[in-house]
């Protein structure tokens, strides 16, 4: 037996059918839009936007921002075909399973699991954060004992155990929460915009690219460039190669598109409105994130910039406390829109692959009610929080950002390969200028990846060896691919 057997797409379709595994079709193109900027506007400018600009571009993180986002656009047109084409829930994961083969189904639902997963506990500690200044600013205040800095985050937890009900009760409903804070978070950052512009000082703008700096000593070390070791580049940060490294890591502010293509089994008309929910969610939230960068660090010289609540430390730096109160309550309002909808992600991919039997199938089942893959939801949730509690703040974005150019590599090299094979399915989006945009895209991708860190491509090669070792115990022998090439029969759900 072949491990790159695929799955038709015939038979991918069919499986939304069957009704234990049959999820309610209830989202338009607005909530494809609104769920996709409710996750791309949060972590990367409340909190990454500092932590970028004072390590690696200064205030040449804007340009770093672009970078990723063109990386992100190219790879988005990819899933906007894909997920148009066969709107299934999975997003990456199903569209390689028929496209590529199994294994690399498999590899890219792992991918899509670490980055979910770990992407919801960053975020959670990044709201944990603006939470705890939120409540010291008002005049409550949050035990240091159990708050962001302490051994166990309290208050990361309980953002966690709440959002996991909510979206166990439903999607639709968790769109309405969703819907309430976005327009909050939009309305912050639009503010942050207008009244930045205010207190910039051409001086902290220049040098717009700080020359590059030599690490110490020069020498290579754990948390070194990958690309830098290998090609025997002096480890530096800023210049250019600051640039790239900075868009590395801000990378993570843009994984939100993709997740939108997860919900593909949920939309009342995927072929029109998904194309939509992915492109146009991110093109909103690129224009808001370079505006941003620039207010940021025009308002503070980025060597001064607080690199764990930034916008609010930027207006409180320059007098005025009560907009900071202001961005420390959005800040609080727009993380959970992306804590959520990052679980809600998560709990589609490892669906997707009970509903294969590459994980356990009774995981998948969906709630009678609610309509949710209720076990999967509070499983993760579960897991989203105990990492978020326990983690210390800052150790989680480049692995978020290796699974997700990885899975992103996977799925731009499947369009033209999907193309070749299957000409003949109706495709009511095709990404324009096949097969350069998508071998670009994935060149792109694995550019960005060699510029994360040798500690996370080791701890990626650990993750990954766990995933093939699981896969080769279980999901190899289990899959209902893998039965109906044995049998010749088609194994139901």
């Amino acid at each position: 037996m072949s491990l790159l057997r695929t799955k038709t797409i015939e038979q991918s379709i069919a499986d939304t059918d069957e009704p234990e595994y049959q999820l309610k079709k209830r989202l338009t193109a607005l909530d494809l839009t609104v769920f996709g900027i409710g996750v791309i506007i949060g972590a990367g400018i409340f909190t990454l936007t500092g932590r970028a600009a004072q390590a690696y571009a200064g205030p040449g993180i804007a340009i770093s921002f672009i970078f990723a986002a063109i990386c992100c656009g190219l790879a988005a047109l990819c899933y906007a075909e894909f997920s148009s084409t066969v709107p299934v829930s999975g997003s990456a994961y199903t569209f390689s399973y028929f496209s590529l083969g199994e294994i690399f189904a498999w590899i890219i639902g792992w991918d899509l699991l670490l980055e979910l997963m770990l992407g919801a506990s960053v975020v959670a500690q990044g709201w944990s954060t603006y939470a705890a200044l939120f409540l010291d600013q008002i005049g409550l205040g949050w035990p240091d004992s159990i708050g962001p800095e302490s051994d166990v985050n309290v208050l990361a937890m309980l953002l966690v155990i709440v959002l996991t009900i909510l979206a166990t009760i439903g999607i639709k409903e968790s769109l309405r929460v969703n819907l309430a804070l976005v327009a909050v978070k939009l309305f912050v950052v639009l503010f942050v915009i207008i009244a930045g512009l205010f207190y910039i000082k051409s001086s902290n703008l220049t040098p717009f690219i700080p020359p590059s700096v030599p690490a110490p000593d020069g020498d290579v070390t754990i948390t070194t460039p990958l690309f830098q070791a290998m090609f025997g580049f002096t480890p530096s940060t800023f210049g250019v190669m600051g640039l790239v490294s900075g868009a590395s890591l801000v990378f993570f502010a843009f994984i939100g598109f993709d997740v939108v293509a997860t919900t593909a089994e949920e939309a009342k008309n995927p072929q029109r409105d998904l194309p939509r929910g992915i492109i146009g969610s991110l093109a909103i939230c690129t224009v808001l994130y370079v505006a941003v960068c620039i207010v940021i660090t025009g308002m503070v010289k980025y060597t001064d910039i607080s690199s764990e609540a930034a916008l609010a430390e930027a207006f409180r730096s320059v007098g005025r406390p009560g907009f900071a109160t202001l961005i420390s309550a959005g800040a609080v309002a727009g993380l959970t829109t992306v804590v959520l909808t990052l679980m809600i992600g998560a709990a589609r991919v490892v669906f997707a692959m009970s509903r294969d039997h590459l994980v356990p199938a009774k995981l998948g089942k969906t709630h009678p009610t609610f309509g949710t893959p209720y076990r999967l939801t509070l499983g993760i949730g579960v897991v989203v929080a105990i990492v978020a509690g326990v983690t210390p703040i800052g150790k989680l974005e480049e692995m978020v950002n290796i699974g997700t150019l990885a899975a992103f590599t996977l799925v731009s090299l499947a369009v033209p390969l999907l193309r070749k094979r299957r000409p003949d399915i109706k495709r009511s989006f095709t990404v324009p200028g096949n097969p350069v945009v998508p071998i670009l895209a994935a060149l792109i991708c694995i550019y960005l990846m060699l510029n994360l860190s040798i500690e996370t491509w080791l701890r990626f090669a650990i993750w990954m060896v766990l995933g093939f070792v699981v896969y080769a115990l279980y999901g190899y022998r289990k899959s209902r691919v893998g039965q109906t090439e044995r049998t010749g029969e088609v194994t139901k759900a």
